[in-house]
């Protein structure tokens, strides 16, 4: 089922508040991250490429470097216009920029090349539905390529990560367990031709700060992730370096071509 409108309300007024931190976030920034992306795919030079739920455009421009076309849709207008100025500097003709929905990408079946999504599945009810979505509007033998946050395999110690990450960002709803991507991407007949993974070290004090976590909400969030520092409660091995305490995050990229 499509996710509710009043979940989309929430990632709409999350991600408007958070716009400009979201987009300098070195995290969702890194260029050298967004390049391994961009490599797993194995991108053609003549490749149509939508990414959906493109945010501020970043994995957008770094396609556009290596190919002719790219299209960026996302729910939100604020980031959006971060990314059109960011295509205005840049003077480029290369991406397109619309507003549109993940679980209804406004394109035809069978358009692009490749269809992409980073860091975007944590804040949808449906993933499922999401990449369905992006294996309708990805031509026979194109590819599709998924990244993002993955959470202990144990669902008690998945869903403890889970919860400290929605008491941060009311917009994050569910990062998934690896097999769990993987399940929703081969159900889709998609054949698995790439798969890594990574980690993200967040500072406590800076991811609550990038998200304008309410007084209230951080002083919970830090709290679980104290007691995960002295418990072990969900393999995001909480530290502490120099008295500030961190964490890290798993990732994943999952990238295959849709079967014939």
């Amino acid at each position: 089922m499509p996710e509710s409108s009043e979940h989309k309300r929430t990632v709409r007024r999350a991600f408007t508040e958070q716009a400009e931190a979201y987009a300098a976030n070195a995290a969702v920034a890194d260029t050298e991250r967004i390049s391994r992306l961009v490599e797993a795919t194995k991108v053609d030079s003549d490749a149509r490429v939508l990414e959906v739920a493109t945010g501020p455009g970043h994995v957008a421009f770094c396609f556009a470097d290596h190919c002719t076309e790219v299209i960026g849709v996302d729910l939100t207008k604020a980031p959006l216009e971060i990314a059109q100025n960011e295509k205005r500097k840049r003077e480029t003709k290369a991406v397109e920029f619309i507003v549109g929905d993940a679980e209804s990408i406004p394109c035809p079946d069978n358009s692009f090349d490749l269809v992409v999504c980073r860091l975007a599945l944590h804040h949808v009810e449906q993933p499922r539905h999401v990449v369905q979505e992006m294996a309708r509007v990805c031509r026979s033998n194109g590819t599709v390529a998924v990244e993002d946050l993955v959470v202990s395999e144990h669902t008690e110690r998945g869903e403890y990560q889970n919860r400290f990450e929605r008491l941060r960002d009311p917009s994050h709803t569910r990062a998934l367990p690896l097999s769990e991507i993987i399940q929703i991407v081969t159900d889709q007949g998609i054949e698995i031709d790439h798969l890594e993974t990574g980690s993200v070290v967040q500072n406590v004090t800076d991811w609550l700060s990038n998200a304008e976590t309410p007084q209230q909400q951080a002083t919970d969030a830090r709290a679980m992730i104290r007691e995960d520092a002295d418990e072990d409660l969900s393999g995001t091995r909480p530290f502490w370096r120099n008295d500030e305490l961190h964490f890290t995050q798993q990732t994943a990229i999952v990238a295959g071509h849709i079967l014939k």
